[in-house]
């Protein structure tokens, strides 16, 4: 009933859950919103959001939205400074406590996204995903999900990517509900946040040939 081939909780029950967890999580932490989206405005200016189109179930792109956590600092030529640079040490808080990412609740109550999914990437990467890889877009992407809670950003792209198709294949309640409470020790603990090498996670440049059917 809830494996990835169909099931009531992956066709109804979920998308029911996320309304309702997005709107009381919004409703709940409003105060905090506004705290920070204040904080935003005072330390790095406007605009208080950051706006990118990601793709989304089935590849259907749509616009998310974050708190901003870098400034908007050039080079000479008029070039954006590398994001080790850009990124403040309130950047860097915000991530770290991912209070970043809480105007997504906005996404998931427009059912751009679910509160447990893979996580929207940019859209650029699609051309370079392999048939494996592309499965990750059979569900909504995720507030958090199967990777942020295995490794984060401190795991490489193809580590993550056969997790996300691992939760793919067996959406449930009771994989969400885990992901949710393992994502709430996460936070807490702040564990995952960067790569070894970047202040974020390096861009995906596509998979060595061969991995189609890993």
């Amino acid at each position: 009933m809830v494996n990835s081939k169909g099931g009531i909780y992956r066709t109804l029950l979920k998308r029911s859950m996320d309304l309702i967890l997005s709107l009381v999580a919004i409703i709940v932490l409003s105060p905090v919103i506004l705290i920070v989206a204040i904080l935003v405005r005072v330390n790095l200016g406007s605009p208080i959001l950051f706006k990118q189109e990601r793709p989304g179930l089935n590849e259907k792109i749509f616009m998310m939205y974050k708190f901003r956590t870098m400034t908007d600092a050039r080079d000479e030529k008029g070039s954006l400074l590398p994001d080790s640079i850009r990124l403040t040490r309130f950047g860097k808080f915000l991530r770290s406590t991912s209070l970043d990412e809480l105007p997504e609740l906005i996404n998931i109550l427009k059912g751009d996204m679910s509160i447990i999914g893979p996580r929207p990437l940019l859209v650029q990467y699609l051309p370079l995903y392999n048939e494996h890889q592309k499965r990750r877009h059979e569900v909504r992407p995720g507030l958090s999900g199967l990777a942020q809670v295995s490794g984060r950003n401190a795991i490489s792209w193809e580590e993550k990517f056969d997790l996300d198709i691992e939760y793919v294949e067996n959406v449930s309640f009771i994989e969400d509900w885990k992901i949710i409470l393992l994502t709430i020790k996460k936070v807490v603990v702040r564990e995952g946040i960067n790569s070894e090498t970047a202040a974020t996670m390096e861009y995906f440049n596509g998979s060595k040939v061969g991995n189609d059917n890993e």
